[in-house]
């Protein structure tokens, strides 16, 4: 086990970005994804180790259009389909963030690997 010099967000979607997801293909009654179905898409950031609410809420206003388009390019790659407006707003109605303050490696094998994160790769995993 391996404590990392990194803190973390997990963000959640909220039901106005559910909502947001069905009516990118409208569907009919239960085809519909429900905030159930798509909770279990979260995504976990790791940034740089956050020491007050401050510095965290500091650090979350910088970076959150970074993560807003992540989350949407996630669901949709033509930016056309996204709202029109993506700012402050939007992204506290759009998704939940959780912090930790701790992230803990408990692989002992694998060691860490960094990668740049490409969108062609992202795209090719979703479809496995």
């Amino acid at each position: 086990m391996k404590l990392l010099n990194r803190s973390a967000l997990s963000v959640k979607p909220t039901q106005l970005f559910v909502d947001w997801i069905n009516s990118l293909e409208p569907t009919v009654g239960d085809d519909d994804l429900t905030l159930e179905d798509v909770d279990r898409e979260n995504t976990v950031y790791l940034i740089p180790e956050m020491d007050s609410p401050e510095a965290l809420e500091g650090f979350v206003r910088e970076r959150y259009l970074e993560i807003l388009e992540s989350e949407l390019q996630a669901w949709e790659e033509d930016r056309r389909q996204w709202p029109e407006t993506l700012d402050w707003a939007l992204f506290q109605r759009f998704v939940c963030v959780e912090h930790s303050y701790l992230a803990v490696d408990l692989d002992d094998e694998a060691p860490l690997e960094v990668a740049e994160i490409d969108d062609d790769l992202l795209l090719e995993h979703e479809q496995d």
